[in-house]
């Protein structure tokens, strides 16, 4: 039978998200080994090691390589230091002040949930990024709920 993921599991997957995105930062102004935590903080939220480990995961703030395909490329978008993605300066590393998710739409088929929104990202300055998001989730074999789905961009400006 299948699990039905719950709006309630996916807000409280979105907080725990967010402070591990903030962890990051901190552990990183303050450093300590950050690049440990956001590994870890990867295996725990994201699927690359579930089935076939396939994550479309399509960062905010990219453009020669819009596609993170894996671990040690979604790693390399939210902390840098990875030469075969350049671009990366580490998204978690701004370090962020606080971080909140708005969800516009939520779908849930079987196992799967879809959810849809903007999330505002305010950093130490107070200053403020909203980004529009669609993440997928999936609840695995031993009950955990792991995004599959990633995709990020800033709103359209003429």
């Amino acid at each position: 039978m299948a699990v039905r993921i719950q709006l309630a599991e996916i807000e409280q997957a979105q907080s725990d998200w967010a402070d591990g995105i903030i962890q990051i930062g901190k552990t990183w102004k303050d450093q300590g080994d950050y690049q440990s935590l956001a590994h870890d903080f990867l295996k725990r939220h994201y699927a690359y090691d579930y089935e076939c480990g396939t994550v479309l995961f399509k960062p905010t703030k990219v453009q020669d390589q819009s596609f993170r395909a894996t671990l040690d490329s979604a790693l390399s978008y939210f902390v840098g230091g990875n030469l075969e993605f350049a671009e990366d300066n580490g998204f978690a590393l701004v370090p962020w002040q606080s971080i909140t998710f708005s969800n516009h739409g939520y779908y849930q088929h079987h196992d799967v949930a879809t959810v849809m929104g903007h999330y505002e990202f305010t950093d130490q300055q107070k200053n403020k990024t909203t980004v529009e998001y669609t993440f997928g989730y999936l609840v695995t074999m031993s009950g955990e709920l792991k995004i599959f789905l990633h995709h990020s961009s800033l709103p359209y400006s003429a």
